[in-house]
């Protein structure tokens, strides 16, 4: 008979594998930790990821996760209005943040265009940027999707919609890696990206 944790630490193991990147050893590991908490350390713990749940949102004009709607950055007056930078995810947008040369305003689509995966134009938040663009002072739109396959056809795809605009669109340069996302990019990397991004014609 193979040895078994009792449910409930078994019960913690296989939610916490769940996450990316976590797999049973790791899972096993935090699991343990967890448990050697102080009883208030591990109520803190449990407590932030159901606020963290239930608090946070998308914001209603660029998709990005926030607290309070509109989020801070599409209610910060001093952002520049006549630039949108395009991203696939929440996360995106922090790895762009903290390169600290950007200060236009973001559009999140939430995924990719991916056929493999059955996902098309109507299943990414493509709809409400073009909403967006239509009656708003913006002048160029940054398509900073992942440099993959799936990446550049969503840049490809959301460049044919916009262009008849008369708004300027551009890719960010490769400096970012073929294959890579942007959540792993380092900001020096990201910043030459964002100053060598081209016209998409």
């Amino acid at each position: 008979m193979s040895f078994r944790f009792p449910p409930p630490l078994e019960n913690l193991i296989r939610e916490l594998s769940k996450l990316p990147g976590i797999g049973g050893k790791t899972a096993q590991r935090l699991a343990f930790h967890i448990l050697s908490l102080p009883e208030n350390q591990a109520q803190m713990l449990a407590g932030a990821i159901t606020a963290a749940k239930t608090s946070m949102k998308y914001c209603s004009v660029c998709g990005n996760l926030t607290d309070q709607d509109p989020c801070v950055i599409c209610s910060d007056e001093k952002r520049d209005r006549s630039v949108i930078c395009v991203v696939e995810n929440a996360r995106d947008v922090a790895a762009m943040e903290r390169m600290r040369e950007y200060h236009g305003l973001y559009h999140v689509l939430h995924g990719a265009i991916s056929p493999i995966e059955g996902i098309g134009p109507e299943d990414i938040n493509l709809k409400q940027l073009l909403v967006r663009l239509q009656d708003s002072e913006v002048q160029e739109v940054i398509l900073a999707t992942n440099p993959t396959i799936e990446g550049e056809a969503t840049a490809m795809f959301a460049a044919r919609l916009i262009r008849p605009s008369g708004i300027k669109v551009t890719r960010i340069a490769h400096g970012v890696p073929v294959g890579g996302d942007l959540e792993y990019t380092d900001e020096v990397t990201l910043s030459r990206a964002m100053d060598g991004r081209q016209e998409i014609k």
